[in-house]
């Protein structure tokens, strides 16, 4: 967005304060007094609307674009951003003193590649979400699907997952997610049969496939403990060890 739209959105604008400008407009500080306010992306800012930024934080003061009137907040800014902010204040494409001001309690989240455990929870999340949004009936998700998805490195993070369990739900028949086997060899630590796998993870992926071959029955003539020739509770064991459960989805 051009430098005076991002400003007129956060501080306002006056009548006329510039070519679109019809009528006086409201910004977002405004609106948050007394309140909080969220500011995606920060880094992206221009440096030009970095030292108003930096006066709402210091001096709880904002004025309208166009307008010389002096308007007093309180308000709580809550930034996020996936750029490397400190690497910007080196390269002078971010004010120290804003960076300072802004990480008075800073949080940081891993990647999702390295919180593999949230993949499932995400995924779940996001399926129920757009199943009910396209009124499709999607309740199962099978581990050979979910194993596809743990094991990606997801360079896109949280939102690259988002869009591909979107299209997923879009293309899957009822009831069964189907997922695109995900592979990106600049990214995916598996890159087909020729990848090199730890042993646990060769473990798992064989344990898998074989219940999968008997529908999940463990125990029993013909099950999985049968053909992988171990007792029903050391399978059990194993499969809790390597995190292996069933990913079926409550209807």
């Amino acid at each position: 967005m051009p430098s005076n739209l991002i400003e007129s959105e956060l501080f306002g604008h006056k009548n006329g304060s510039f070519t679109g400008a019809m009528a006086r407009r409201t910004g977002r500080f405004e609106l948050a007094h007394e309140g909080t306010i969220f500011l995606d992306e920060i880094g992206e800012m221009p440096l030009e609307l970095q030292a108003k930024l930096l006066r709402v934080l210091q001096e709880g003061e904002i004025e309208r674009l166009g307008d010389s009137k002096t308007i007093k907040i309180n308000v709580r800014v809550i930034a996020a951003t996936h750029r490397d902010l400190k690497k910007m204040v080196a390269e002078g494409e971010f004010r120290e003193d804003l960076y300072y001001r802004l990480s008075v309690f800073p949080l940081s989240i891993p990647a999702l590649r390295q919180r593999k455990n949230d993949t499932s929870v995400l995924a779940h999340y996001f399926v129920t979400k757009y199943a009910q949004k396209m009124s499709k009936q999607i309740n199962q998700i099978p581990q050979s699907v979910m194993d596809n998805l743990r094991l990606y490195r997801w360079p896109g993070n949280v939102r690259e997952l988002e869009n591909v369990i979107e299209r997923a739900v879009i293309l899957s028949p009822e009831p069964t997610l189907e997922v695109t086997v995900l592979n990106n060899p600049k990214h995916n630590n598996l890159e087909g049969d020729n990848a090199l796998l730890s042993l646990a993870e060769m473990e798992r992926t064989h344990i898998i496939k074989v219940l999968e071959s008997v529908h999940w029955q463990i125990s029993g003539e013909n099950s999985a403990a049968a053909i992988l020739e171990m007792h029903p509770n050391t399978l059990r064991s194993r499969m809790n060890k390597l995190e292996i459960r069933r990913a079926v989805m409550a209807s």
